[in-house]
């Protein structure tokens, strides 16, 4: 028997996001309520110059109260193809002018679910290989790792669990 939806406990929209409480039958016939971000979908982009993954400088995070490292990334926009809003990702996080891209390949053959019993939210990962005559003095204050090996300096670094997935996706899929 599939889950029945009983009904709506509350509703509260935000420009960020929206928080939806919900009645649920399982397939059991026990009644569950459910809470639920309704979220635009994510994109990170892992951009890689002259053998080094570049990374924006650590960001402050309100929902861990410090600053974190994470590759360049943003939620999609409703009109925009993913692989449109990595480029811009990539040019208001590191300065990437979209000339700067010679490959964008997408990590995944579609996106990962993020949290799939409380959130809507699907993660689009790309691999971004950068043009080597790209002067990176010319790029956003940034940090480089070496792209070589298993990487162990830079997931050290990485808390973000979307960020340490698709790199080690990407990384297996080599």
């Amino acid at each position: 028997m599939k889950w029945k939806l009983l009904g709506q406990i509350a509703d509260l929209k935000t420009p960020w996001i929206e928080l939806v409480g919900e009645r649920w039958r399982d397939d059991a016939g026990k009644t569950l309520e459910y809470w639920r971000v309704v979220a635009a979908h994510s994109v990170i982009v892992i951009p890689e110059h002259r053998g080094s993954y570049l990374l924006p400088l650590p960001q402050f995070r309100p929902g861990v109260d410090r600053a974190t490292l994470d590759f360049p990334g943003g939620r999609l926009p409703e009109d925009a193809a993913p692989a449109e809003a990595a480029l811009a990702i990539l040019d208001r996080e590191l300065g990437v002018p979209a000339g700067g891209v010679m490959e964008l390949v997408p990590i995944n053959d579609r996106p990962l679910l993020v949290n799939s019993s409380a959130s809507n939210q699907m993660l689009h990962g790309f691999h971004a290989r950068l043009d080597p005559a790209l002067d990176p003095a010319a790029l956003k204050p940034h940090r480089a790792f070496e792209a070589t090996g298993v990487a162990a300096d830079l997931l050290a670094d990485l808390d973000c669990l979307q960020c340490r997935a698709l790199l080690l996706e990407m990384r297996a899929g080599r």
